[in-house]
């Protein structure tokens, strides 16, 4: 087994609750374009699955209507994120071990680096690797060989924490190991999405990154 160099990980769902602007905009979104609304778990596992999954939910209007939930969602996203139970004190622990972190996330490169300036976390990580046009999103591994060419890691030697069937899979193509955080996926959905572990939290991650490392 690689010895663990590097740090990556997923936003929404894995160490902040950003979702509630992300469910009222979804929703009004719907509504506006004569669709069924979502109810949290629904949304929740649509965004870990990658692949523009809310949004190809529109059909022919999905360039439109994505345009019209960022409008909706952008009103005041920045006041709606909370750290998930564990996040700071991982972080804290990783920045004194010296080991680099990094994010990788679906959400866009600037509203991804507004988040985790509101949030004060910028000192903890040393990039952020979102959502640019014209680049590969996950499942696909480019983001995470990106984080991982910017650590100057090998990704053999990095683990990717995630909450979603997308992170799993990115790592697993990219060659790093996923460790699954069960919520909205179970430990199955996962597994299959290459998962090497899974969690139920993550407190548990870091006492097993503590025996790891």
């Amino acid at each position: 087994m690689n010895k663990i160099e590097a740090v990556l990980l997923d936003m929404d769902g894995t160490i902040v609750d950003a979702f509630p602007p992300i469910i009222r905009a979804l929703n009004q979104t719907f509504v506006e374009y004569g669709l069924p609304q979502m109810t949290a778990q629904e949304v929740k596992r649509h965004t870990g699955r990658g692949d523009c999954s809310m949004i190809s939910l529109f059909g022919d209007r999905r360039e439109e209507a994505g345009k019209r939930f960022l409008e909706i969602h952008d009103e005041d996203y920045l006041d709606h994120i909370n750290p998930l139970a564990g996040a700071e004190s991982l972080f804290q622990w990783l920045n004194e071990q010296g080991i680099p972190c990094a994010i990788v996330t679906s959400k866009s490169q600037s509203r991804a680096e507004a988040q985790f300036e509101a949030l004060g976390w910028s000192h903890h990580v040393e990039v952020i690797i979102g959502k640019i046009d014209g680049r590969p999103e996950k499942p696909d591994p480019t983001p995470v060989l990106l984080a991982c060419e910017a650590l100057k890691i090998k990704p053999e030697r990095s683990v990717m924490i995630g909450d979603g069937i997308a992170d799993m899979k990115a790592a697993s193509r990219a060659g790093s190991r996923g460790l699954g955080l069960c919520d909205s996926f179970s430990i199955a959905e996962l597994t299959e999405a290459g998962a090497s572990r899974c969690f139920n939290s993550l407190s548990e991650i870091h006492q097993w990154l503590i025996k790891e490392i």
